[in-house]
């Protein structure tokens, strides 16, 4: 018994782990384009709720960048802190910034779905750059992300910055995000069709070209999901255009939360959207259990005396489940200490997505900037 589990769940391991390694040598970093050569006019976008902490950080990254034709819109969605204040306070000092007023949230709306879309309909330009606004661009940013979309023709493209983390909870769970990407995701697949279900992003950093935006309605067609990263790539290849990804890590740099309490509030609030979905959940835990937490418990269980045979294909599936971890702590800058715990990393990971699950069976609410959400199929 011990050995035909240990045989399945060393190909449940090679799967994502074969493909992760696949997929390194595709997810590549936006080109270096020559210094004198201009990106082009390009409006960057920011959502704001309440971002007094790490609102002028944002912006002046961007302003960092010599784009000669640039504008950086901040859309202030009823903020109660100092947000709109040191926005007026750069803007005063630099006239490509301004700050602008969101309109009251539409029933049905996600408040950053609604931003998105208001932030769109005021930008000039025909190059949109989507920033969360606790992601910091580093140095000629917007002049790479514009080098990559003119080399990859893509209509909408997408990267996952390097992620900060300080925090128990970050180190465990947050570089979990480029795991189930590379690992889960063909992008040679992705590149050669339009297949909506062969997409993904990171909703921290979005590009996307004006025209097409507008032709397929943009964040106005997931105006009710809470998860943009994955569903916004899917309303451009639904409408034939096609969307990309990039390696984002020497392009942005991201620190989502602070406290333990706050990532898994944070990951769980749109989880039944994603792995956590009634569709998902099943099929997820399997290919995670099986392939990540099962094999070094069968290593274990092998050299404490049980079945002998079981050892070689368990020692490889071990290996197999901790290669893509080990190989991103150096490639994404990722602490090692949350490689090592890695099946402890997807437990927790499945914690999440099973008590998403269960609370979008109850339609509890999800909450999110001091707003609560109904979870998306029971609007």
């Amino acid at each position: 018994m011990i050995f035909w589990l240990s045989i399945a769940s060393c190909a449940l391991a090679a799967f994502p782990a074969l493909l992760f390694l696949r997929n390194l040598a595709l997810y590549r970093p936006p080109p270096l384009p020559p210094r004198r050569r201009s990106p082009g006019s390009i409006s960057v976008l920011i959502p704001a709720r309440d971002e007094e902490v790490h609102i002028a950080q944002a912006v002046r990254s961007v302003l960092q960048d010599d784009a000669p034709d640039l504008e950086i819109i901040v859309l202030d969605d009823a903020s109660t802190d100092r947000t709109v204040e040191i926005v007026r306070e750069i803007a005063s000092i630099d006239p490509r910034v301004r700050v602008e007023s969101a309109p009251p949230l539409p029933a049905g709306w996600c408040g950053k779905q609604h931003a998105c879309h208001v932030l769109a309909r005021l930008a000039r330009h025909p190059l949109l750059v989507f920033v969360d606004a606790d992601v910091r661009l580093k140095p000629r940013a917007l002049k790479r992300l514009a080098a990559f979309m003119d080399e990859s023709g893509a209509a909408l493209a997408s990267g996952i910055p390097q992620q900060k983390t300080g925090t128990f909870s970050e180190r465990l769970l947050i570089p979990l995000i480029h795991f189930v990407m590379l690992g889960f995701l063909p992008l040679a697949r992705m590149r050669a069709t339009r297949e909506p279900a062969c997409s993904a992003g990171c909703g921290q950093l979005f590009v996307a070209r004006r025209a097409a935006y507008e032709a397929c309605g943009g964040h106005a067609a997931i105006a009710g999901s809470l998860l943009d990263g994955s569903k916004l790539p899917r309303v451009f290849r639904a409408e034939g255009f096609a969307t990309d990804l990039f390696d984002a890590t020497d392009v942005a740099v991201c620190r989502m939360y602070f406290t333990d309490a706050d990532v898994w509030r944070g990951l769980g609030r749109f989880a039944h959207e994603g792995l956590g979905s009634a569709r998902l959940i099943g099929p997820a835990t399997l290919l995670l259990i099986g392939g990540q937490v099962l094999p070094p418990i069968l290593l274990a269980m092998c050299l404490v005396g049980s079945d002998s045979r079981a050892f070689a294909p368990a020692l490889i599936g071990t290996l197999m489940a901790f290669l893509p971890r080990l190989i991103a702590s150096r490639r994404f800058i990722q602490p090692l200490s949350g490689a090592l715990l890695h099946p402890v990393g997807v437990v927790a990971l499945l914690a999440i997505q099973w008590g998403a699950f269960f609370r979008s069976r109850r339609r509890e609410a999800a909450i999110w900037k001091g707003r609560a959400y109904q979870p998306a199929h029971a609007l």
